[in-house]
């Protein structure tokens, strides 16, 4: 008994200090030291030239879009970043000094971006694409901290983040970057041009494109092994930037960059949804940079160097209409005069719908999203989408859509398409 009773002793003991080394080594791995605040710099601190190129390095990171709330000062934050875990309210990084950055260290900046910590030592969310930034080399990053720190500060209070029970709980950020923040800077490839390497730079840095374009795991972390196979963005299908892309046959290096560069390509359609922010900012990026993400992107999808395949234009007007003639009463009063082939507005390239990305999809969500919300036109001018929202209902988009669908592709008929239509209505109008 006394064997028994010692034994015992000594096990309890053995998982109290396995416990507590547990403990401390939990601690040890959540701890991250606060960074010395410094005051702010002056503009002339920092060299013209340095902030000229981290323009061009905020234009590629999309900064001014998540960090300007709408009709907000530029970089002043408080923009609603939904996602799956509840509502994130992106910061202020004007340079003032309490509610800004303005006396952050270009050491905890970027400590932010390469890690994901803030300059107290506390967590931050992936919302920040520091999975990313990890890529990034130190000389853009002082350039990026240069370009900031010479904006408008701007006195801007952001709102408390909005998420599930638990999850505000930074230290667990820690155990998540333990698994999905893979930390390196990036390598270029041999044999590969320096145009082609440049551009993946790039996608794979500050521009993060896997952020939208990778389907994440239900930590929402970027499943490893398909990258670029499509993903999710503020309720918009991030298509696949691969082989599987449904309209990879009619993407170029050129129609990357006319997209890219204008918002719309003559080929492929405007860009919509959280991507027409992003191809609004490109245009203000620097061709050869543009150039070279439309040559990695070609590349990743197999069309490096090719032409396009077009092939005819796919109409089943007839057996569309004979299936859903409620969908072709509805697309000839509201839809026709801009595509109807032969009409007017088809007649001054506008793009037959059997060429759009949306319509070709498997899933009707961003077609609903299309009709419902509209497409603005880009800001260099072009062609312009109305919303429907407060024309149709719900039944009707979903008898729109269906009549699209069976008329301008081949593909199975779209499951759910009323689901997809009272997803795709705007908050305000639920």
């Amino acid at each position: 008994m006394n064997i028994g009773r010692r034994h015992v002793q000594t096990l309890l003991s053995g998982l109290a200090v396995s416990a507590l080394c547990g403990g401390l080594f939990a601690a040890w791995y959540v701890y991250e030291p606060a960074l010395d605040r410094i005051s702010r710099p002056e503009r002339s601190a920092f060299d013209m030239g340095t902030v000229k190129k981290g323009e061009q390095l905020a234009t590629v990171g999309d900064c001014i879009v998540c960090h300007t709330a709408g009709n907000g000062p530029p970089f002043a934050g408080s923009r609603p970043l939904p996602t799956p875990f509840g509502t994130l309210y992106s910061t202020n990084i004007t340079p003032d000094e309490r509610t800004g950055i303005g006396n952050w260290s270009q050491e905890a900046f970027a400590r932010a971006l390469k890690q994901g910590v803030s300059r107290d030592g506390s967590h931050l969310y992936p919302a920040l694409p520091y999975e990313h930034f990890t890529h990034v080399t130190d000389d853009d990053i002082r350039s990026l901290y240069a370009f900031l720190m010479t904006r408008q500060a701007v006195v801007a209070d952001v709102p408390e983040n909005k998420l599930l029970p638990g999850l505000g709980f930074r230290p667990l950020l820690a155990g998540w970057k333990m698994l999905f923040l893979h930390r390196g800077g990036f390598a270029p490839l041999a044999g590969k041009t320096e145009a082609w390497n440049r551009g993946k730079y790039l996608v794979d840095g500050l521009a993060h494109c896997g952020g939208c374009h990778t389907p994440r795991n239900i930590a929402g972390g970027e499943k490893r092994g398909s990258e670029f196979a499509g993903g999710l963005a503020e309720g918009w299908i991030a298509p696949p930037l691969d082989r599987s892309n449904p309209s990879a046959g009619r993407w170029t290096e050129a129609s990357l960059f006319a997209y890219l560069k204008n918002a719309d390509n003559g080929s492929h359609g405007i860009a919509g949804g959280p991507m027409g922010p992003v191809a609004e900012g490109l245009s203000k990026l620097d061709d050869a940079d543009v150039s070279a993400i439309a040559l990695y992107i070609a590349s990743v999808m197999g069309r490096e160097g090719a032409t396009p395949d077009d092939g005819p234009a796919i109409d089943n007007a007839q057996s569309a209409s004979t299936k859903h003639p409620e969908g072709a009463d509805l697309f000839r009063g509201a839809c026709a005069a801009c595509h109807e082939p032969g009409s007017a507005m088809s007649q001054q390239g506008r793009l037959p719908l059997s060429a759009l990305t949306s319509v070709r999809m498997a899933d009707p969500a961003n077609a609903a999203s299309a009709v419902m919300m509209g497409i603005p036109a880009p800001s260099g001018g072009g062609n312009l989408m109305p919303s429907f929202s407060s024309a149709m209902s719900e039944s009707q988009v979903a008898d729109l859509l269906q009549y699209v669908r069976a008329r301008f592709t081949n593909g199975s008929p779209w499951k759910d398409t009323e689901g997809a239509a009272s997803s795709a209505r705007p908050e305000d109008e639920r």
